[in-house]
């Protein structure tokens, strides 16, 4: 088969029960699709097994950091809520199918593989792999070696597309680690400024900065694929919570007295949090990735401390707040990205803590003329850039 008539191979993380994760991945595969290059979403079914346990042996390895501790306690926290709240399974198992669902549907799987060595084995199937975007470099993702591309022959050509450590720092072993599969990358483009210092202090590389795939199309081409009838007929403020801060659901329910919204929220997403119940008026469950624009949308306001949620409330022009999910001194904290990205946007000031009035956010100005030519910029660059990388020369 001549290079030409190859496919290129994503490795993206369109399986994972998160709205943003299939979400850009969806978007990854819809860019490929645009520039006419022939592409497949490597099934990750078969590869899960191996992957899972050397992601298991990285956090055992970790046993003792108190960081670690902590950020597993929310699968701990879901597992105890699944055993004792039947409801709570009942809701979960409903949405979790339409997750799958989502997957099975929007995505053209490749055919099964058991391992990364036979995945290896086949690479010359491809013309090249895509490895992005998402907190794919996490440092439990370094140690499960998948999407480092280690697996991937050197002769085929590897590009990363707005990949993400989720982190500013790594641990000494994962660091040691990325500087040899970033040094066999042929293509490497970031999401956030802070992945783009982190390259730098590991390899001496500067790499550039692109938008998450989900930027790379409009509000108008995401609301073409949304369902077009409006699921919630008040006007309402939606409420994406990740993380366990109850401050954060205090807010949501100031500005829902001070404005007469409803409040409408996606409840228990990355770990069941007690402070969700008896916040909103519609606490919603079954609702797939393509619902989910539709909901942000519709929203009067949306309160939020996901870097996705935050993007398509941009994209629809929403008097939106993002919140900090964790703490800045916490070593798990994936804050940066918000960071980065409001920074870039030049949108800082909608970044709340949740000790700020109603009177002082809901006041604040945006020039979304300003804000949207900002994306047309890193948007053109960031297609110029992956068309590029990717057709045959």
């Amino acid at each position: 088969m001549n290079k030409e008539n190859k496919k290129v191979a994503l490795v993206i993380c369109y399986f994972q029960h998160n709205y943003g994760s299939q979400l850009q991945a969806l978007a990854t595969q819809m860019i490929c699709d645009k520039l006419g290059i022939g592409n497949e979403t490597i099934r990750i079914d078969g590869l899960k097994p191996e992957i899972n346990k050397a992601k298991y042996r990285y956090f055992l390895s970790r046993i003792f950091d108190i960081n670690t501790i902590k950020d597993k306690m929310s699968t701990v926290r879901k597992l105890i809520a699944k055993r004792t709240n039947a409801e709570y399974k009942k809701n979960l198992a409903k949405r979790d199918a339409l997750f799958t669902q989502f997957a099975n549907e929007r995505f053209n799987l490749s055919r099964l593989y058991h391992s990364k060595a036979e995945l290896g084995k086949q690479a010359h199937e491809y013309s090249a792999f895509v490895v992005g975007s998402d907190q794919l470099w996490l440092p439990s993702n370094i140690a499960a070696d998948y999407y480092t591309l280690n697996f991937v022959p050197d002769d085929i050509k590897k590009v990363a597309y707005a990949t993400s450590f989720g982190v500013s720092r790594l641990p000494k072993r994962q660091a040691n680690a990325a500087k040899g599969f970033l040094s066999r990358l042929d293509d490497i483009y970031v999401r956030e400024t802070s992945g783009q210092k982190l390259i730098k202090e590991l390899t001496g590389k500067d790499v550039r900065i692109v938008c998450d795939p989900t930027l790379l199309f409009s509000a108008e081409e995401w609301n073409a694929m949304a369902p077009q009838e409006r699921r919630i007929k008040e006007p309402y403020v939606l409420c994406y919570f990740l993380g366990n801060n109850p401050q954060h659901r205090k807010w949501a329910k100031q500005l829902s007295d001070a404005t007469g919204c409803k409040i409408v929220q996606l409840m228990h997403l990355d770990e069941y949090i007690k402070s969700d119940g008896g916040v909103a008026d519609y606490p919603l469950y079954e609702v797939d990735s393509l619902e989910f624009v539709g909901l942000i949308r519709e929203a009067e306001y949306v309160l939020t401390d996901s870097f996705h949620c935050t993007i398509f409330s941009t994209l629809f022009r929403k008097r939106f707040f993002a919140f900090r999910r964790y703490s800045n001194d916490s070593a798990v904290s994936t804050n940066s990205r918000l960071y980065s990205l409001l920074g870039t946007l030049g949108m800082r000031e909608r970044l709340l803590t949740g000790n700020e009035t109603i009177e002082e956010t809901t006041s604040l100005f945006v020039d979304w003329n300003q804000v949207h030519q900002r994306i047309a910029n890193l948007k053109a660059e960031s297609i110029r850039l992956l068309e590029n990388a990717l057709t045959p020369r």
